[in-house]
C-alpha cells in the first residue's frame, strides 16, 4: 500500500450509535457527476464528519473508468428466497452519535448533489444494545480485528488510487417478526447456529443453520469480511441493514452463494423469517492527501 493510501475512517471504526444510509441515482439531464464528486472528497477524509462514500460501477463506467473487480450484484431466486438487486450510482453511509446530526447532514448532501444526483432511499439504523440483531442474537461474531480487520477489508498492493480502497456489500434485510416469535427459543437458535443466551455456537446444529453456512474460515483461500451490520425500522417494518467491508467481492459471493444453496442445495434457515429488499455493491476510495483520491476515475 503507498504511504499516503488510507481507508476512509469509517470503515475501521466501530459501529456508530446512530446511522443513515443513502444511495444517489444520477440525474438523466444532469451536469456530469466530477464537481460533484469532487464536493464529497474532503468530507470522507474527515473523521469527524462521519462519511463513508461508495461509487458504483455505472458511475464509474460513465466517468469511462475501470475498477477491477467491481460488478454489479447478481438478482437470485429459488426455493423460498429471493435476492434482488437494486444498483445504486452513489452510497454513502452516515454516522453519528445522536439522529438530529443525521437528518441535517443528509440535507446538506443532497444539496451539494443536487444538480447530478437524486436522492434515491435514506434509511435510518441503529446500535442495539452491545451490537444485536433485533432478534436478539450477536450480529457479526467473528468480525476481524485490528490488523485482522484491515488486512480483510483494505485493498493492499494494487497500485496508486486502489491501495487503501475496499469493496463493500449493502443489503436491507426485512425481518418477519411474528413468524420469527412462531418458532420456540430451541428452534431459533437452530436457524441461527448460536445460543441466544451466551452466543455459543451450536456443536450439532443443523448443515442449514446461518453460521454453518457463512463459515468464513471454511474455503480456500478464507473468504474474510468486516461487517458493519446495523439495525433498521421504520413504522412497523425493521430488520438489519447488512454491510459487509472486503479486499474484493469475491467473499460476499461465497457467502451468498452458500447462503442460497448454489453448490448443495441447501438453503440457509435465515430465509425462514427475513428476505432481502434491496442489496448492490460498491467500491470505496481511498484516501490521499487528505482527501477522497478519485484518481481512478480519471
Amino acid at each position: 500500500m503507498a504511504d499516503d493510501a488510507q481507508p476512509q475512517p469509517g470503515i475501521l471504526a466501530e459501529v456508530p450509535a446512530h446511522a443513515r444510509f443513502l444511495t444517489f441515482q444520477r440525474r438523466p439531464s444532469g451536469p456530469m457527476p466530477r464537481e460533484a464528486l469532487a464536493g464529497l472528497a474532503e468530507a470522507a477524509a474527515d473523521a469527524d464528519a462521519g462519511v463513508v462514500v461508495g461509487i458504483g460501477l455505472s458511475l464509474v463506467r460513465e466517468c469511462g473508468a475501470e475498477i477491477p473487480g467491481l460488478r454489479t450484484l447478481p438478482a437470485m431466486d429459488g426455493p423460498g428466497f429471493s435476492i434482488p438487486s437494486t444498483p445504486a450510482a452513489l452510497w454513502v453511509w452516515l454516522r453519528a452519535d445522536e439522529p438530529g446530526p443525521l437528518v441535517h447532514r443528509t440535507r446538506e448532501l443532497a444539496d451539494r448533489l443536487g444538480e447530478a444526483f437524486r436522492l434515491e432511499s435514506a434509511v435510518s439504523a441503529f446500535r442495539y444494545r452491545t451490537g444485536l440483531d433485533l432478534t436478539g442474537y450477536e450480529d457479526g461474531t467473528e468480525n476481524p480485528v485490528g490488523e485482522a480487520a484491515r488486512a480483510a477489508a483494505v485493498v493492499s498492493g494494487a497500485g496508486p488510487g486502489l491501495d487503501g480502497s475496499s469493496f463493500v456489500a449493502a443489503q436491507r434485510w426485512v425481518h418477519d417478526f411474528d413468524r420469527f416469535s412462531s418458532f420456540a427459543p430451541e428452534v431459533q437458535d437452530r436457524i441461527i447456529g448460536r445460543r441466544r443466551s451466551d452466543n455459543e455456537e451450536l456443536r450439532d446444529g443443523p448443515d442449514a443453520a446461518h453460521v454453518k453456512r457463512t463459515e468464513q474460515e471454511a474455503p480456500d483461500p478464507p473468504a474474510f469480511l468486516l461487517r458493519r451490520s446495523m439495525p433498521w425500522a421504520d413504522g412497523e417494518r425493521a430488520g438489519l441493514v447488512f454491510v459487509a467491508f472486503g479486499i474484493s467481492l469475491a467473499p460476499f459471493s461465497y457467502h451468498l452463494d452458500r447462503m442460497t444453496g448454489a453448490e448443495d442445495g441447501i438453503v440457509d434457515h435465515l430465509f425462514r423469517f427475513t428476505r432481502p429488499s434491496t442489496g448492490a455493491f460498491f467500491w470505496c476510495p481511498p484516501i490521499a492527501n487528505g482527501r477522497l483520491d478519485l484518481s481512478r476515475l480519471g
